[in-house]
């Protein structure tokens, strides 16, 4: 039932949509709740946890690349029904070039191990013919391997991956970023001899049989042999390239987030050894966040022409990044996580101008059961969408659809939750004499490929759901109507 104040929460932020999801909790056989996106196909993934897809144009195929987290108390090793064993979490990899009949291909396992501590995450994808020294036959395919390793396989064959090359001794890997044109890639690693659980590992790749390994990278204080207080962990980096010549490093999940942003040709050719001075040399700035929220995904958006300063004679454009935080409490038990919007136009003083968030009245969503709040964006830099519209996956309030042309003003103009299932996992937090849980669909990342599709997975092991806009949406990013 919803009530009169929610209706009117509903009528005020989402006028011309039906507000369908002000409901407390959701229930297996209801339809998702949804506006202006709709549900085009899925993949149940074998109901494992899903992270971080990446879709890759192959040939005349688009492939979805999966990395999942580890398995759950319940069940450690989900059985994969294509070889009728149990497997640790590790990588999907489905077919997705009809998008409303995805096919899983194969499942690959990863570390042993439950929750964060197994699996394999992260992937990224890239073409042999891109890279500068790789075999041009090949498509190789990079993923975290558990918290232990980072390794390359060849996916030309994507129902048959060949292991190409391992990077291990680790304590931690998480999200890395790979320039398929120069080979660079940025791995989020957790190096034994540093003070802090993850740090950036640059390393070459472009010959991915024959990795060479370029630096440590981290802020001051995390670096062997550091005294003090150790600030905050890596989450992830995302490059511009040479041609930008920018790298933007996230630390900090849902607390003391920190937007660094380093001058690439400088951390890739300046002084290797980590001392503190060398850790500063390609420092550009650094913008620290409230100690209430953290800096999951930090995704550049450059040069962007802004409509309402057309008429200036200066700043007609700007330079914006987009910041997601990480929601990591069940059921609210922490500060809202969500998203800003930075413009680092002057680099050395960069200044948040915008934040978004799901309003929680409008679904009730502190009370649904598992997490609610901002983890990550679409991170594809393909025209169809960039600087047009961001996707943010926002756990139980699934998968938001914003305007950002004008990021001073960003506006939500859809969303999408995916209805649970039977194998949709609970979600628990500790109550006077033992737990509470409840099941609520956790839409964990997302992702975007050139032809439009929205790729949503689940951390509560519902799968994947591929979507498509419709409606005003369409109009935003300037696709034909449907």
């Amino acid at each position: 039932m919803i009530s009169r104040a929610q209706l009117a929460v509903c009528l005020v932020l989402f006028a011309g949509s039906t507000c369908v999801h002000a409901q407390k909790q959701q229930v297996i056989g209801a339809p998702p709740e949804a506006s202006n996106m709709k549900l085009v196909g899925t993949s149940d993934l074998q109901a494992r946890s899903a992270y971080q897809p990446t879709i890759h144009h192959q040939g005349d195929r688009w492939i979805a690349y999966i990395g999942h987290h580890g398995g759950t108390d319940a069940v450690p090793s989900p059985v994969n029904p294509m070889t009728g064993q149990a497997e640790p979490n590790g990588t999907s990899i489905v077919d997705v070039t009809d998008p409303a009949h995805p096919k899983y291909l194969r499942h690959l396992p990863g570390q042993e191990g439950k929750y964060e501590s197994g699996g394999a995450q992260m992937v990224r994808v890239c073409d042999g013919k891109t890279l500068p020294k790789g075999d041009p036959n090949a498509v190789y395919m990079l993923r975290t391997f558990g918290g232990e390793a980072h390794e390359i396989w060849n996916v030309a064959d994507p129902a048959n991956p060949v292991l190409v090359t391992r990077i291990a001794g680790l304590k931690d890997t998480h999200k890395n970023w790979w320039e398929c044109d120069t080979g660079i890639a940025y791995l989020v690693s957790g190096a034994p001899d540093w003070r802090t659980r993850r740090m950036t590992q640059v390393y070459d790749l472009s010959d991915p049989a024959h990795p060479q390994k370029i630096r440590d990278f981290g802020l001051p204080g995390q670096e062997p042999g550091a005294t003090g207080a150790v600030p905050t962990e890596l989450h992830g980096p995302i490059s511009t390239g040479p041609t930008g010549n920018r790298v933007y490093f996230g630390y900090g999940t849902n607390k003391g987030g920190i937007l660094q942003i380093v001058d690439r040709e400088k951390l890739l050719n300046g002084p290797k050894e980590p001392t503190p001075d060398n850790l500063r040399y390609p420092e550009i700035a650094r913008m620290p966040m409230s100690a209430f929220n953290g800096a999951h995904t930090t995704f550049p958006m450059l040069d962007m022409p802004i409509a309402e300063f057309a008429e200036d004679k200066d700043g007609k454009t700007r330079d914006i990044v987009m910041i997601v935080d990480e929601a990591i409490l069940n059921e609210c038990g922490e500060a809202r996580q969500m998203v800003w919007f930075a413009d680092v136009t002057t680099e050395t003083r960069p200044m948040m101008i915008s934040s978004y968030t799901v309003p929680e009245a409008s679904g009730q969503f502190c009370q649904r059961g598992g997490r609610f709040g901002s983890h990550s964006s679409n991170e594809s830099m393909a025209p169809v969408y960039y600087q047009k519209m961001a996707f943010i996956a926002f756990f139980n309030a699934g998968v938001r659809a914003l305007d950002i042309r004008d990021p001073y003003h960003p506006k939500e103009v859809g969303y999408f939750i995916p209805s649970i299932t039977s194998a949709t996992d609970k979600r628990c937090i500790p109550v006077e004499g033992g737990e509470r849980c409840k099941v609520a669909i956790q839409t964990n990342n997302v992702e975007t490929d050139d032809r439009g599709y929205i790729y949503i997975v689940d951390r509560a092991n519902t799968g994947l759901h591929i979507l498509e806009l419709t409606g005003p949406a369409r109009a935003v990013a300037g696709l034909p109507k449907n």
